[in-house]
């Protein structure tokens, strides 16, 4: 993962810059280049025919990106490495800052509106895509493309005062962890499929090496864990599957009031088991 702590921005310019560890600004953007619409428009066919049973149904998909094959990865590439949505990220920073890829995290987001108390209800209920935006130091960047949609569904980004009917070619930035956003609308199969890529973005200062890497190291851990609950139980059919969706959705709204919050409960609950399980251990040794 180291590698992707390579990517230096060159912006000079001389504007307003805004500290790493405060809120960056949700930002819109579309696609207007013929090339970058072409490879949308080629993406957007290998998905259809790749997913066709997928769209059809109502849960929505996941696939990271890093497991695709790799001349649509080459495609992704295009895109998220381009120099559109690098120079908007950039002019929210001071100069210099580390803009790090985070492909490992990167996603193919199949999107249908989905709220049955399941883990991606959270997708389209308010809430904050990180939990850990009591950091300080760093930020991540999350990249919403859509490759395919229409204007039904709204988001709405709530810190940043913005609202937008995403369209195909359109893009939203947001801050990964500090913008709570939602979805607005309502299920219609008859919609046009909404198919997008999530691509993420750490920031870091100049010379921030090592603080990048412990950045780096603990939103990958977070990621996985909390991706894995809600992939594991989007539209609960099983007891476990619907104690683990109960769960998600339970601590994103903890987390919509703090981060801290909701870190608390685990902890005192993982220090009660320690304490339980010592008095147990004493009372068998007395």
């Amino acid at each position: 993962m180291n590698s992707m702590l390579n990517w230096a921005d060159q912006d000079t310019r001389t504007e307003p810059q805004a500290p790493a560890a405060r809120l960056f600004r949700a930002t819109l953007g579309r696609f207007d280049d013929r090339a970058d619409r072409a490879t949308i428009d080629r993406l957007v066919r290998w998905v259809e025919d790749q997913y066709r049973k997928e769209l059809r149904q109502r849960p929505s998909k996941h696939v990271y990106v890093r497991t695709l094959p790799e001349p649509v990865i080459e495609q992704v590439d295009r895109l998220r490495d381009g120099p559109l949505i690098r120079s908007l990220i950039a002019r929210q920073f001071p100069a210099g800052s580390v803009i790090a890829p985070m492909k490992h995290t990167d996603e193919l987001y199949v999107s249908h509106y989905n709220k049955d108390r399941g883990g991606d209800q959270g997708l389209f209920d308010k809430h904050y895509d990180g939990n850990l935006r009591f950091l300080s130091g760093s930020v991540v960047v999350r990249a919403l493309i859509y490759l395919q949609s229409d204007a039904t569904y709204k988001v709405v980004f709530r810190d940043s005062s913005v609202e937008k009917a995403f369209e195909t070619y359109d893009f939203g930035l947001l801050d990964f962890h500090r913008e709570l956003h939602w979805v607005e609308g309502q299920y219609n199969p008859a919609d046009r499929q909404r198919i997008l890529l999530k691509c993420n973005y750490l920031i870091t200062p100049r010379n921030g090496a090592f603080l990048g890497k412990v950045a780096l190291a603990a939103n990958t851990g977070v990621f996985y864990v909390v991706k894995a609950a809600m992939e594991y139980s989007k539209s609960p059919k099983t007891p476990p599957q619907v104690a683990v969706g109960f769960l998600c959705n339970f601590f994103r709204r903890l987390n919509n009031i703090h981060p801290l919050v909701a870190l608390a409960i685990p902890a005192a609950a993982l220090a009660a088991a320690v304490v339980a399980s010592g008095w147990a251990i004493g009372r068998l040794l007395t």
